[in-house]
């Protein structure tokens, strides 16, 4: 335990400070969103991951705090993910999103997933 509460960690060198650690990964992943009322599905590639969200680059212009629709399927998995997703930050085409709707049985499977795939928040 901490001497002094409330105070944050100091990290190690070059490692950002984050809630969840982030893990390169390589996939395909649509991203749909509603725009103009009507549905719009975006190509996007999933760069890192972690058991709270997504990074991934994606050409298009969206706003923070904007909540969308994530279809995605593990390496190595079958099955495909549909997720909701909320935009929380972006960097040039960089997206990252956190996941809004991960069942029990999904943070498992996510959790395993990471396990062996190489950290992603170095600078």
């Amino acid at each position: 335990m901490s001497a002094h509460p409330g105070r944050a960690f100091i990290s190690a060198p070059g490692r950002r400070l984050r809630r969840s650690a982030r893990y390169r990964s390589s996939f395909q992943v649509i991203v749909t969103l509603l725009a103009d009322g009507r549905y719009e599905r975006l190509d996007a590639h999933c760069k890192d991951l972690s058991q709270a969200g997504i990074g991934v680059l994606l050409a298009a212009e969206l706003t923070s705090g904007e909540v969308v629709s994530l279809s995605f399927t593990l390496p190595g998995l079958a099955q495909s993910w549909e997720l909701r997703g909320v935009l929380r930050h972006r960097r040039g085409y960089h997206y990252g999103f956190e996941f809004l709707s991960l069942t029990a049985e999904q943070e498992g499977i996510l959790k395993q997933h990471i396990q062996g795939l190489e950290r992603a928040d170095f600078d």
